[in-house]
């Protein structure tokens, strides 16, 4: 089947020109085009690129009263060589319908998804930051939009990819609080998919913890509050007596991060023993009374490999010298260089545009 061809209506007043690349912060500045889709009658339609705007929804749209949404997050970038290039965006595809299937959406199919998002890209191109830990970041997502307010799966949706330069999500080392009451995901729940629920219950949580002096909470298990699952909206690794230990995907409520997963490659091939596995508040706390937890870092698309400098349980705390963590270290360098394009891409993660 060959692919669709994607209109492309162009804008008549771009941002770009009067737009300051080396004052760009995360989530706050969006591109000149976006990507729309929408899902009628079993198919997908009215395929087209064109400019930024906001969109129109019924106030009965689903999405509005009953959640059915999901999202992904993607990085490109402008290596050395000067090419546009995208971070493992196949996985983020799979994934992606991973969520759909589970908010019974419907599949987006590869063409709409890939080939839609090297398309606005290749428009948007000269959006791509060059600045220090920046990048072009990638917003696919999809929304229920059925104007009726029965509660059952959307017969309607609509798709859509928008851009925007970013700078680092957290730009220092962060202090972080063990949640021991509120809970992000439950087993056979949607905490494995990116769906908009699992962030919107995450916030009072965070802010409770904010109020407290903290950034982020490390999110527990439903059952017990005894397994640490994700430090806020990222995956988290510890490095206990020289082995870096993750926690497993088996529950299914931690999210499988593409970062993640890049992470646990690389750090083995770097000569490190890594474990995926349920991991206990107490087996942490003792190993940091007993001298032997060395490092703690949280990975994702957005923070890439994220400092962590103090972990509370209740009034224990644990301090970490950020500037003294060789594994974390050398895990973003290892990523930063595959993306930039100066180590071998043996794995075929970087899709040229």
């Amino acid at each position: 089947m060959s692919t669709p061809t994607i209109p492309i209506i162009k804008t008549t007043h771009s941002n770009l020109a009067n737009f300051n690349m080396n004052e760009i912060a995360f989530g706050k500045h969006f591109t000149d085009h976006m990507l729309v889709a929408d899902y009628e009658d079993g198919a997908w339609k009215h395929v087209a690129i064109q400019p930024f705007s906001p969109i129109s929804l019924d106030p009965s749209s689903a999405v509005l009263h009953y959640g059915q949404t999901i999202f992904e997050g993607i990085k490109a970038f402008k290596n050395d060589k000067g090419e546009f290039v995208i971070f493992r965006p196949d996985q983020n595809l799979i994934r992606f319908n991973v969520s759909a299937a589970r908010m019974e959406m419907p599949q987006v199919p590869e063409w709409l998804f890939m080939e839609g998002m090297k398309q606005l890209i290749n428009v948007e191109s000269g959006w791509i930051p060059t600045t220090p830990d920046s990048s072009l970041y990638i917003r696919p997502f999809m929304i229920a939009t059925d104007p009726y307010l029965g509660v059952r799966p959307s017969l309607t949706y609509k798709f859509m990819i928008i851009l925007g330069p970013s700078g680092p999500y957290f730009s220092a080392p962060m202090k972080i609080l063990i949640e021991q009451k509120y809970t992000r995901a439950t087993p056979g729940g949607v905490g494995f998919a990116k769906n908009g629920g699992n962030y919107g219950a995450s916030l009072h949580p965070v802010e409770l913890a904010k109020q407290k002096g903290f950034d982020q909470i490390l999110w527990t298990d439903a059952n017990e509050h005894k397994y640490v699952e994700e430090v806020g909206v990222m995956n988290v690794m510890f490095v206990i007596d020289g082995k870096v230990i993750t926690p497993s995907l088996e529950r299914g409520t931690v999210l499988k991060g593409v970062t993640r997963d890049s992470s646990i490659i690389l750090l083995r091939e770097m000569g490190y023993e890594v474990e995926e596995r349920n991991l206990s508040v107490d087996e942490i706390v003792a190993a940091h009374k007993k001298g032997v937890f060395q490092e703690i870092f949280g990975v994702g698309t957005a923070a890439v490999v994220s400092m962590i400098k103090q972990l509370a349980h209740g009034d224990y705390l644990m301090d970490f010298d950020p500037e003294n963590m060789p594994i974390a270290k050398a895990l973003k360098q290892a990523l930063h260089e595959i993306r930039m394009g100066r180590k071998a891409d043996k794995h075929g993660w970087m899709v040229k545009i």
